[in-house]
């Protein structure tokens, strides 16, 4: 680390520091406000979309108990085709989004089938969609919560090292240039006097 310069070159150095450290805290410190206020949002949606799913998923169960019966085929009738995910960008940290599921539902004969599979096929997406929706909210979950950590560590670096580093140097530089100041007045009126005792020595030499 570079020794302090002592001298107003720096004094001027350091309070142009300070003053973008102030003026910078702030808005990290808002930043981290709105991540943190988002991170608990997308922790009451998390809570929610997994019991939304293990709901539905037991309603499904329970409701029709032939699903239990080998001899209906139901492997592949329903199947995510495609998923969207897009962005949303919260402050500089990109969250996914789920934009689209698209589900391919396998074509099966209404004569061919039990009545019961349609109510199941129905459901089937239902989970589908909620699994992907809970999937995408648990990694928005998982991103705030390291965007946050990195915000804080911003923050106390600001409010607990920069800051305060500022200030001390600041103070220190101030006080040198006082001190120096106080020396070259001294200086000054030792020289006055050692200068008036000098003429007055000519003077009564030339007597």
């Amino acid at each position: 680390m570079a020794k302090l310069a002592l001298n107003k070159s720096s004094l001027a150095r350091e309070t142009g520091h300070l003053a973008e450290y102030n003026r910078f805290l702030p808005s990290l410190e808002l930043k981290r406000l709105q991540i943190v206020a988002e991170r608990a949002k997308a922790k009451t949606l998390v809570a929610k979309l997994d019991v939304d799913y293990k709901k539905r998923f037991a309603e499904i169960a329970n409701g029709i108990p032939m699903l239990s019966n080998q001899q209906v085929p139901l492997d592949d009738l329903v199947k995510i085709k495609d998923v969207e995910i897009g962005e949303q960008n919260l402050s500089g940290t990109r969250l996914p989004v789920v934009s689209n599921v698209e589900i391919d539902v396998e074509p099966y004969s209404l004569m061919g089938r039990p009545h019961w599979v349609d109510p199941v096929v129905k459901g089937l997406q239902e989970l589908i969609r909620l699994d992907m929706e809970r999937r995408v909210a648990h990694d928005r979950v998982h991103k705030l919560v390291e965007a946050e950590a990195v915000i804080s560590r911003r923050v106390n670096l600001f409010e607990k090292v920069l800051i305060p580093q500022a200030q001390r140097n600041i103070k220190k530089i101030r006080m040198a240039l006082a001190d120096a100041e106080r020396d070259a007045v001294v200086r000054a009126k030792i020289s006055k006097r050692k200068t008036a005792a000098r003429a007055a020595e000519q003077r009564m030499a030339d007597l």
